[in-house]
């Protein structure tokens, strides 16, 4: 049965409007009527801009006749709602920001621009992406397209959410500690965290300024390359922007993994809490890259089990005093009745900010205090080098690893909302190479029992995204767990 316009990837549809066999603008109103029919249930957008997607579509159609075509050009994309977008909301999911209409692009979303890409709209996300479901978001929950009472993952659960709902052909996400892996392997999509440093976070609205990246989220690994290519490279408004080139990523696709050393650290597989399914999910899919020629070793990271406790030290530190900002006097949401500047802060904040982001700001601003400085961040910090360290010395050892993406599948809404230690385990797997500011990549690897996406982990070392690419798609390549669908109607 022939695919819908909406169904498509990337490639397939550049393909298609190169040859003049559509148009942008038929493959943009395919894409909003999926939304209009799937997006009551779903909930992965917070805003969308029909209007002027369908102007950036006529636009996109006339670079095309022109023949001015480019791989992104017409391609109908989803921006998670922390990348700044000029003259339209950018709220993070967060009350305080409910009217917030920045005067300017981020610098991802201004490279996707000059490519003539289509924004659908902005999708929901954990408030200030603080969560792994979803669900903290002042909008309201995103459902899990797989199954519409569980969780889509978070942050960056409306991206992954939209894209394995088809409504979008593939969306930007964000990833501090998983916030784009995470959410990736509980839709059952291909997510992208880049390298600390390749992607520009000008107009990514800071959470932990030292572990944000930006990422694509995609129905294959061939879109996740494309996409990578135009929104990666030196950006001089980033201080933190790597100036180094950017190769071609889509020729990683042509490539097998033989003799590529695949390395499984022993830690993640004896953590409490994995569950038997995945377990076994991510193992069968080890011995595929096995019969094509990797080889299999066993790895330590020893300080890995520090990794969960240092990242809630270091982020909600950082959140502090990234959040700090938002006081009711620059810009966002400012309590109306206030009679001092003291009870204006007091007032706008508990009001404006949700009971996660409350939380983390107080744990933060806690582990910085003078009394405790040393003694938490300071010591966080010093753990931070050592579990990098690992890596540095485990990859002497591998080209890549292989680990589950998250412990369990997605869970129900509502199950560890008021259990935020539960909650924080699910990005057991993925924080440490946020910590380290490597790249990874979640891939789906089967299903469970319930019929429920598990996702597959591949780590590389800093800049080895070739190779991580190379790995996901012969993987990719040689199953067919990407072909499955949710069953929305």
């Amino acid at each position: 049965m022939a695919k819908a316009l909406y169904q498509m990837t990337i490639h397939e549809l550049h393909g298609l409007l190169k040859e003049k066999k559509v148009s942008s603008r038929e493959i943009t109103q395919a894409v909003y009527q999926r939304i209009d029919a799937v997006e009551p249930r779903v909930h992965a957008y917070i805003t969308l801009t029909r209007e002027a997607a369908l102007k950036q579509a006529a636009a996109a159609d006339e670079q095309i006749r022109q023949g001015l075509i480019q791989p992104l050009t017409g391609i109908p994309l989803a921006i998670k709602d922390l990348l700044c977008t000029a003259g339209i909301p950018t709220t993070c999911g967060s009350k305080i920001l409910q009217n917030f209409i920045p005067p300017y692009d981020a610098t991802v979303v201004s490279r996707l621009k000059q490519q003539h890409a289509v924004f659908t709209g902005k999708t929901n996300m954990d408030e200030f992406a603080m969560g792994s479901s979803t669900e903290t978001s002042f909008f309201g929950p995103t459902a899990n397209p797989w199954d519409l009472g569980r969780v889509p993952g978070g942050s960056s659960g409306g991206s992954a959410a939209a894209v394995a709902a088809d409504e979008c052909i593939a969306a930007l996400g964000t990833d501090t500690g998983g916030s784009i892996r995470q959410p990736a392997a509980c839709c059952g999509i291909v997510g992208m965290k880049p390298t600390y440093g390749r992607v520009s976070r000008f107009g990514l609205v800071a959470f932990a300024s030292s572990l944000d990246q930006a990422g694509p989220m995609t129905k294959d690994v061939a879109d996740a390359a494309l996409l990578l290519n135009y929104i990666s490279g030196h950006d001089p408004k980033d201080s933190t922007s790597v100036n180094r080139e950017v190769p071609d990523y889509t020729r990683s696709l042509l490539r097998d993994v033989k003799g590529l050393r695949i390395g499984i650290p022993k830690e993640y597989f004896t953590q409490s809490g994995i569950d038997p399914e995945v377990e076994k999910a991510v193992g069968e899919a080890v011995r595929i890259l096995e019969r094509q020629g990797a080889t299999v070793t066993e790895i330590t990271l020893p300080h890995t089990q520090y990794a969960l406790a240092v990242y809630y030290l270091i982020a909600p530190a950082e959140a502090s005093s990234n959040l700090a900002r938002y006081d009711g006097v620059k810009y966002g949401y400012r309590h109306p009745h206030e009679t001092d500047l003291r009870e204006l802060y007091e007032i706008t904040r508990s009001e404006g900010f949700g009971a996660e982001v409350k939380r983390r700001i107080m744990l933060g601003t806690y582990a910085l205090s003078a009394g405790y400085y040393d003694a938490y961040y300071r010591k966080a910090s010093q753990v931070r080098t050592l579990i990098r360290q690992d890596f540095e010395e485990a990859f002497t050892a591998c080209d890549l690893m292989v680990t589950p993406t998250a412990p369990t599948p997605p869970f129900c809404l509502g199950e560890k909302l008021n259990n935020p230690l539960q909650m924080y385990l699910s990005d057991i797997f993925t924080i440490p190479a946020n910590l380290a500011g490597l790249p990874g990549i979640s891939l789906p690897c089967g299903f469970s029992a319930r019929g429920l996406p598990v996702g597959l982990q591949i780590i590389g070392n800093l800049f080895a995204e070739e190779k991580i690419i190379r790995g996901a798609y012969c993987l990719e390549q040689n199953s067919d767990w990407h072909f499955a669908k949710p069953s929305l109607a």
